[in-house]
């Protein structure tokens, strides 16, 4: 089977090894002559991001390339990359990197017409109509990780570096004109970021799995996406030159990300604060903190996932998923409880703060409160 394709969902996807040759093609498909390459400090100097400025350079397009992203986007990352994108007269993005570079950079489009402060456009109810849409740049998508999906969402993540909240800014248009998935641009991921972003994708597909809204398309992707993630994820990690497992991983990212318009939960309502406050990586924490989110759950998906175990491989049902989760966590060198990543027990009441407030929550089939997440964070901890 061929692992080359072009997809329409839930926007214009070009897969395939190689295919980052096409980016100009991209970027005249979404019309963008003048794009301002956004990507993260950590890929801003290593080859593939290079390959790229000299990819649109080479084809005519007077690229320039902004970097100044930490690990968790903020608004003065944001401020500043406005700032670089009116002055080039930049007139389109290209989103570049891991869930960092591609949410800074789809946000950077979004805000650089706009006159109100990107708090405004949190999603929050219907605040997005407050944007002028008429001003919002065009994006093309060309992630280098395989676990955000941040690729094929409407959104991105900025925390407020003031409260040290995530936020999550929400506009239909911010939906990237056109993705290219290269695998390719994955293989020289580290062992810790394959494992961690991978288990980022897992992640949003068993959160949407478990919400309880209707939206059977997203049920069959996130149970696809499980699948992915546990047939290829360790072959990625044990070996980082495997293309087809690259691939299959980068679609599964995708489905995860798509997916979870179903809802999220508990587990990125938990790990969003965590690592707004500790710095620690979004997948990471995702991982550490979901057996703890099982079990909590377990009452309101264990019928669901005794169904899905059998299809996933997986004897046992839901307590054969939950032991599998241990194991999967375990041989790809995740650290057990939060404490592992440097959270502690004076801080869990600032937590749970951040965490009820996190739209997450609405995802979650138990509902949450501050009392039932405190105790969550103890048991994850």
């Amino acid at each position: 089977m061929s692992l080359t394709a072009n997809w329409s969902y839930p926007t214009t996807i070009k897969f395939g090894a190689g295919r980052i040759a096409e980016l100009p093609a991209a970027c005249a498909q979404a019309g963008i002559k003048r794009p301002l390459l956004v990507t993260d400090r950590g890929l801003a100097t290593l080859p593939i991001t290079a390959q790229a400025l000299d990819i649109l350079k080479a084809a005519g397009l007077e690229a320039d390339l902004f970097a100044d992203v930490d690990t968790n986007p903020n608004e003065r990352n944001l401020g500043l990359g406005v700032v670089a994108y009116n002055q080039g007269r930049h007139d389109g993005v290209v989103a570049f990197g891991g869930g960092s570079g591609l949410d800074l950079g789809k946000c950077i489009a979004f805000m650089a017409g706009q006159k109100r402060p990107v708090w405004d456009f949190e999603d929050v109810g219907d605040w997005w109509t407050r944007a002028d849409a008429s001003v919002i740049a065009p994006v093309v998508a060309v992630p280098t990780t395989a676990g955000t999906g941040s690729e094929v969402g409407r959104a991105g993540v900025l925390t407020n570096s003031e409260t040290h909240e995530k936020k999550i800014i929400f506009h239909p248009r911010m939906l990237p004109a056109v993705v290219i998935c290269d695998p390719e641009l994955t293989v020289g991921m580290p062992k810790a970021i394959t494992a961690g972003t991978g288990l980022d994708a897992f992640a949003h597909c068993v959160e949407a799995f478990s919400s309880p809204f209707y939206h059977p398309m997203s049920q069959g992707i996130a149970l696809e996406g499980m699948r992915l993630v546990i047939d290829y994820l360790p072959r990625a990690y044990a070996d980082g030159t495997d293309i087809e497992a690259r691939a299959q991983m980068m679609s599964a990212a995708a489905m995860g990300a798509t997916a979870f318009q179903k809802g999220l939960g508990a587990i990125h309502a938990m790990s969003h604060p965590v690592g707004a406050h500790f710095g620690t990586h979004h997948g990471t924490t995702n991982a550490v903190c979901m057996p703890a989110v099982l079990a909590f759950n377990a009452p309101a998906i264990k019928d669901r996932f005794d169904r899905a175990a059998g299809y996933l491989g997986i004897d046992g049902g839901f307590d054969g998923f939950r032991a599998f989760v241990d194991r999967f966590n375990d041989s790809l060198g995740v650290p057990v409880g939060l404490k592992a990543l440097g959270v502690t027990e004076e801080a869990i009441p600032e937590l749970v703060k951040g965490a009820i407030k996190d739209p997450s929550c609405g995802g979650n089939p138990i509902a949450l409160t501050e009392e039932n997440l405190e105790g969550l964070f103890r048991t994850a901890l």
